[in-house]
């Protein structure tokens, strides 16, 4: 590719990384405590906890039958913020906010929009960094190990708490998606519709490699202290590497060579030495940095080795016994560049989903974005989004 073409494709894929107007407004954050002593959650480990403070956020109006619910849930280095601002000339939006506010495709003059940040997070709900009850120190390790399920189940008391009976719509992408697979197999009842989004039934050996090689640069970092870094120096360059390969599992080939190519950040030519000097090192060395000043590395720990365990066939014996469980309709969307959740997995879930009768719409959208396109400005995601949601409040009679 010629270099004018490669800084044209380069400059357009910062163009697609630019949010959304933050047309949702000024957004607050909320906090509730729930499953407090002596009704703590049972985590598929065994261990009980509780009580649990659980950090989400709220768009649109919940309507009089309080059936317009949609519950987003976030990837693996989200929060509750979805969408909108938390104050005026905060220069960042919510991480889904192109998806989410009035007149977008997740429409919140149309639907009440619930975010909350998963369990074992850093962003306000209960993690390994705050208190063990115990001890009154910071947790570390000796949090329990949870899995999609659990955080599912956690998602379940806030929307107990908000007194909504049925969601309209549960949905999110990569973690998320594995959550809103989750959602109508464990609570059929509660779930009028899912959206599935570059997520799968069960991660393949290649992800969880790359998340153990992550996980392993975080415990290698000499600042680790056992998970015990509160209060001292933080494994800043373990978390950072971690950041890095998690990174480039997000992009496809295709967006590494439009956006960097073999461009060397010195137009003197080489070095010779060890620093960083290709432009993809210095891009991935800001990622990394800028990363350990917003999330926790043991969250990093938790969150990655529940994607691990996820897995229905495990939990159900076939993927038809999971998905029979399930009375919801459903959207499936993968993409032809993410190889981190390729696209024959998100075609085992609808060929299950089919042979058990349910409904179920599929989408394979080509894109050179790779696994993050969810996030992106995509107008044939959200062409779709937007019809499947506003079909499912018919179907559904929303008022």
């Amino acid at each position: 590719m010629a270099e004018t073409d490669r800084q044209t494709e380069a400059a357009k894929f910062e163009a697609d990384y630019t949010p959304g107007s933050a047309s949702a407004g000024i957004v607050q954050p909320r906090d509730v405590t729930l499953a407090g002593p002596p009704d703590e959650l049972t985590l598929s480990c065994g261990r009980r906890l509780g009580p649990i403070r659980v950090r989400y956020e709220t768009l649109g109006t919940l309507n009089e039958a309080r059936d317009n619910a949609v519950l987003i849930i976030h990837a693996l280095t989200g929060d509750a913020h979805v969408a909108g601002l938390h104050a005026a000339g905060d220069a960042k939006t919510g991480w889904w906010d192109i998806m989410v506010g009035p007149g977008k495709p997740i429409d919140t003059d149309k639907y009440f929009v619930i975010c909350s940040n998963c369990l074992g997070g850093c962003s306000g709900t209960t993690g390994p960094a705050d208190p063990n009850p115990a001890t009154g120190r910071p947790w570390g390790l000796d949090f329990p190990i949870i899995t999609v399920e659990d955080m599912v189940h956690v998602q379940r008391l806030l929307i107990d708490h908000l007194g909504i009976e049925k969601l309209l719509c549960v949905t999110g992408g990569s973690l998320g998606g594995q959550q809103a697979l989750a959602w109508p197999i464990l609570y059929p009842d509660r779930v009028a519709t899912t959206m599935v989004i570059a997520a799968a039934a069960r991660l393949s050996p290649q992800a969880i490699a790359w998340n153990a090689i992550g996980r392993n640069a975080i415990v290698s970092d000499p600042d680790f202290n056992g998970g015990q870094f509160y209060g001292g120096p933080l494994p800043r360059r373990g978390l950072a590497i971690a950041r890095m390969i998690g990174h480039i599992t997000y992009l496809s080939e295709e967006k590494m060579r439009w956006k960097f190519g073999r461009q060397l950040r010195n137009a003197a030519g080489p070095a010779y030495d060890f620093s960083s000097e290709f432009e993809v090192e210095t891009y991935l060395d800001h990622q990394g940095n800028r990363f350990v000043e917003r999330f926790d590395a043991n969250s990093y720990l938790y969150f990655t080795k529940a994607m691990d365990y996820f897995d229905l066939v495990a939990q159900h014996g076939t993927l038809d016994a999971a998905m029979a469980r399930a009375s919801s309709r459903f959207l499936v969307v993968s993409f032809t560049t993410d190889w981190l959740f390729p696209a024959y997995q998100s075609r085992e879930i609808v060929n299950a989903l089919i042979r058990t009768g349910k409904r179920a719409t599929y989408a394979n959208l080509k894109t050179d974005h790779g696994h993050d396109a969810f996030l992106l400005e995509f107008p044939e995601l959200h062409r779709i989004v937007r019809g499947f949601l506003d079909e499912s409040a018919k179907q559904c009679r929303v008022r």
